[in-house]
């Protein structure tokens, strides 16, 4: 991107614009992993885990998609990189239970996958209690082959979790080089598709995320049109008549990518979308009708490179240390640029408070 003189003065005050609508706030990343291992177009999707018993030790699982998913710790530190095929993108449920062993109730998390090795949604589940025994022993990471893997006949591109209040344990998986949707559920043992619909004829969608509370899913559609949309989820299943959140005639720029939920309260928040196109991030409502709230660039910090050409993207809005006490958003960074060469891809942390002080949330 060039940048006119103007632009440069308008930066001096944290704010640009590329429309009249459109205002993009600076702010800056706190830390970065490691570079994945795989050269060229690599890094993709993160997805934030929520150790509920110890938040300190949370941890950030990071797609290689042309190898495994990495996890790291909230220091970036890689704690281990899972070679178990080409994994897309990732996100993560965890789930109460009740252990008949023990008599008391436990929480087990569940790792989704769209595996385009294989094109099958795959899962992995662990027991959060062993998830932290392995993290003491530093030998946690997941099993080279899932727990459960299913067949999506076509294939798979993006993957999101929910939690849903009449459905239980659900999965959204996208087409890639398609509009299909395969929406499906958790039985107990494994996952069947309970529904099947187009996204409105997409060309490529792309990011989805579950909004659980609000029962809604949110869709980018990139390539031709470049679109994101809302479908909540009615009794029927019925997935024809989204709402169209924003557009290219709107505030996205290029390709709309990732897609995230910074909560604020059980129904309330904000969405946040990887506007690909200006290397920007768009904030809306929550809920309808998802009003524009503004967008922010994440740019450089000392040797922490700034952020361009983002897919995947994740937050969690929970006070994990002292360094993200209102949270973290964590994106993929789609160059990478080192202080001398061009660094395999990676991804970065910033801590929520920086948004919300940069955009007056």
């Amino acid at each position: 991107m060039r940048y006119t003189l103007i632009t440069i003065l308008f930066l001096s005050f944290n704010l640009f614009s590329y429309n009249e609508n459109k205002y993009i706030h600076i702010v800056l990343p706190s830390n970065e992993t490691p570079q994945v291992i795989t050269k060229g177009d690599a890094a993709d999707d993160p997805a934030i885990w929520l150790n509920s018993l110890y938040p300190e030790k949370s941890l950030i699982f990071g797609t290689d998609k042309r190898s495994g998913i990495y996890i790291y710790d909230l220091s970036a530190d890689i704690v281990s990189y899972n070679e178990i095929g080409n994994i897309n993108n990732v996100d993560i449920r965890t789930v109460k239970i009740f252990d008949n062993y023990s008599k008391k109730h436990d929480s087990q998390t569940f790792i989704f996958g769209s595996n385009r090795t294989n094109n099958s949604l795959s899962v992995w589940f662990y027991n959060d209690v062993k998830i932290n025994r392995a993290l003491e022993k530093n030998n946690f990471r997941l099993s080279k082959n899932p727990h459960i893997s299913e067949k999506a006949n076509m294939v798979v591109y993006g993957v999101c979790a929910g939690i849903d209040r009449e459905h239980g344990l659900i999965a959204f998986l996208t087409e890639d080089e398609g509009s299909r949707v395969q929406m499906w559920k958790y039985n107990g043992s494994n996952f069947e598709i309970i529904k099947t619909f187009n996204n409105q004829n997409a060309i490529q969608s792309e990011g989805c995320v579950y909004d659980d509370e609000n029962r809604t899913l949110f869709i980018s559609e990139e390539q031709d049109r470049g679109i994101l949309r809302a479908y909540v989820l009615n009794k029927e299943l019925n997935f024809l008549d989204p709402v169209v959140i924003d557009t290219r005639d709107g505030n996205i720029f290029g390709d709309p990518e990732g897609i995230t939920i910074y909560k604020t309260t059980k129904n309330e928040g904000y969405l946040i979308l990887s506007s690909q196109g200006d290397s920007t991030f768009n904030i809306y409502n929550r809920k309808y009708p998802y009003e524009y709230f503004g967008s922010f660039k994440i740019s450089h910090n000392q040797k922490i490179d700034g952020v361009s050409d983002t897919d995947g993207i994740d937050a969690l809005n929970y006070n994990l240390n002292k360094d993200y006490p209102e949270g973290l958003l964590v994106v993929q960074d789609g160059t990478n640029d080192g202080e001398i060469n061009v660094e395999n891809q990676n991804f970065k942390y910033i801590s929520f408070t920086e948004i919300i002080s940069a955009l007056n949330l």
